[in-house]
């Protein structure tokens, strides 16, 4: 393992409410367990929304696609609008259109406005801005028997943060993705660059917390416990629980596009009770780049992960290392004490 300093609160004085193992990592990472947890996830209502990008990238007709369905997405005075791509009085691409004062999309050949209301089968789709990202509703996500609801289902943030939001597209469906974050053992292994040290201490039906040192710049790393769980069947949150950054959420939102490709939008919020954190808000947009930077480096290894799985499994040809499967040894003593160079 590198070497590695230290600094900031550490959560080693919080107490796991299970014991910290020293079994390897392919042996915790056994598939029905991922599976098991995948499944509890995919079963979580949606009410039928799935995120599109940033709310700050929602501004000129853009072209768009959510569960096979080409849409068109602009800004509104009023908020984010989304609709059916096409005219319905010729099947123009209103992408190519522009917005009127009015807010509406204006059809690029022969000036037909479209705004919040229907017009023969054309008619726009519910829509969500909470500030970061910007949603849609469609009733091809609602699960059998599910009903809409007004709004998306959130997960909890904090009150004040800096934030950047990343959009990669990738070869799969959402489940991989989520199969992806419900594995924390590949962090060390896969993001060498990212991670020196994880651990799993808590685990329940609806989460898993582990305790994991990441690098922040040069040998300097930080050490916090993160809790990852799954408000809807297309996110997973990773939230701050102990540690520097105590309330900082990631949330990995997997949109359907079309069968087997998934955008993935990945929101990072980050907040600090430190006294020097409203400066820190100050420079924000200085400092987003570098947290996209971050995410997206991190998302091109993880896209490689979820597409290979989901090749995998179309061809009928994931393996299950039956090893992986017994019952792990009794635990051995927690975590090594943090110390200042490791």
């Amino acid at each position: 393992m590198s070497r590695f300093v230290l600094f900031g609160r550490s959560p080693a004085g919080e107490s796991p409410t299970r014991p910290l193992y020293d079994t390897p990592d392919w042996i915790q990472a056994q598939p029905a367990r991922i599976e098991r947890a995948l499944e509890r996830a995919l079963a979580q209502p949606s009410g039928g929304w799935a995120v599109l990008d940033a709310s700050s990238r929602v501004g000129a007709p853009r072209a768009m696609e959510v569960a096979g369905r080409a849409l068109v997405v602009w800004r509104a005075p009023d908020g984010p609008r989304a609709a059916p791509e096409a005219c319905p009085h010729m099947g123009a691409s209103l992408c190519d259109g522009h917005v009127d004062d009015d807010g509406r999309v204006v059809c690029p050949w022969h000036g037909l406005a479209l705004g919040d209301r229907p017009r023969g089968d054309w008619a726009p789709l519910p829509t969500h801005d909470d500030g970061v990202l910007t949603w849609v509703r469609l009733p091809e996500l609602l699960a059998p028997g599910e009903a809409p609801t007004d709004a998306p289902i959130l997960c909890e943030r904090p009150a004040a943060f800096l934030h950047g939001v990343i959009r990669q597209e990738a070869r799969c469906a959402p489940r991989d993705i989520l199969a992806n974050r419900l594995d924390p053992w590949h962090g060390v292994h896969f993001h060498p660059h990212s991670f020196l040290r994880l651990a799993v201490v808590d685990e329940g039906p609806d989460h898993i917390t582990v305790r994991v040192v990441y690098k922040v710049l040069g040998p300097l790393a930080m050490e916090v416990d993160a809790r990852f769980h799954c408000p809807d069947p297309r996110t997973i949150a990773m939230t701050i629980v102990a540690g520097d950054g105590l309330g900082s959420v990631v949330e990995t939102h997997a949109t359907p596009l079309g069968p087997g490709r998934t955008a993935v939008i990945e929101a990072t919020l980050a907040t600090s009770d430190r006294l020097g954190f409203p400066w820190v808000q100050r420079a924000q947009r200085l400092l987003r780049p570098l947290i996209e930077q971050r995410a997206a480096r991190l998302w091109v290894e993880d896209c490689a992960y979820a597409e290979r799985t989901y090749a995998l499994r179309e061809a009928g040809r994931l393996p299950v290392l039956r090893g992986a499967e017994a019952p792990q040894p009794p635990p051995s003593p927690a975590m090594k004490p943090r110390g200042g160079i490791e």
